[in-house]
């Protein structure tokens, strides 16, 4: 059994995640703003480097797993630069943050939360996603402020596409230090983040809308969420690395198709 971070731990996925590893007999070092074993902001660096020298110290500097789940979506009132600090660099500064704990493991696990709408929702900002895997917290938040993005619904896709663009890039060189990087992209799981959005009136037509187009024909529920991430924080994944699994109800298959996997084009 090891000992695993999990942030996002006081409600929905987190939630669901942590009281799994806790029934398979995991230490599991819990994150969110309140109700948790570390408390603190992930929206801002001073809350992220405080966390990380908590869990670290929890955790007596050896960390075999990090599931960094605390995300907001868009809403009516919220700026857009407040997606980008939580969604992406409240979990890629965390995960930097406790690189030295999961190093000390020898064999550690991260799994990233993606999203599906990155592929199933149009709209979204490259530059914004890019800014966001080039580390520029600041030009990311200008930028996402400067769309034209009411609640910043576009730019929660764009903050998950960079997480999907992290994971896939940057898993070679953490493999090299003994941590296996891999992501999840959910659809729409039903959460109290979820339930919130269909309260806003201009979100909750286009929520419903989605939901009848997944395959499937629900949302998801947290704990098939949980499951996945279970696995590849397991031995049974070993040899996952840079992986993106989508746990979205089918959804991401019937919009892409034949789109994706494409023939590699050899670099010159």
């Amino acid at each position: 059994m090891g000992t695993i971070a999990v942030t996002g731990a006081a409600s929905g996925m987190g939630a669901s995640i942590a009281a799994r590893l806790t029934e398979q007999g995991h230490r599991v070092i819990g994150v969110d703003l309140r109700g948790t074993d570390v408390e603190a902001d992930l929206g801002t660096p001073e809350g992220r480097a405080a966390a990380a020298a908590e869990v670290t110290r929890l955790a007596d500097g050896r960390l075999d797993g990090f599931v960094p789940f605390a995300g907001i979506s868009g809403g009516a009132g919220r700026p857009a630069s407040l997606l980008v600090s939580v969604n992406y660099f409240g979990a890629i500064g965390l995960l930097e943050g406790l690189r030295p704990a999961l190093a000390a493991a020898g064999q550690s696990s991260v799994v990233l939360a993606s999203s599906n709408s990155m592929t199933t929702q149009p709209g979204w900002s490259p530059e914004l996603a890019a800014a966001c895997l080039a580390g520029d917290e600041d030009a990311a938040r200008t930028l996402a402020d400067e769309l034209p993005d009411d609640g910043g619904v576009l730019t929660y896709p764009a903050t998950k596409a960079a997480i999907a663009y992290y994971t896939r890039t940057r898993a070679a060189d953490h493999i090299a230090d003994g941590i296996r990087l891999n992501a999840i992209a959910p659809g729409f799981i039903d959460t109290p983040m979820t339930r919130a959005g269909r309260k806003d009136p201009r979100i909750a037509a286009g929520i419903e809308a989605f939901l009848a187009s997944v395959p499937a024909a629900r949302a998801g529920r947290p704990e098939e969420v949980a499951e996945l991430v279970l696995f590849l924080l397991s031995a049974k994944s070993a040899y996952c690395v840079g992986t993106l699994m989508y746990c979205d109800g089918g959804l991401d298959a019937k919009v892409r198709g034949l789109d994706w996997p494409k023939v590699l084009t050899p670099q010159p």
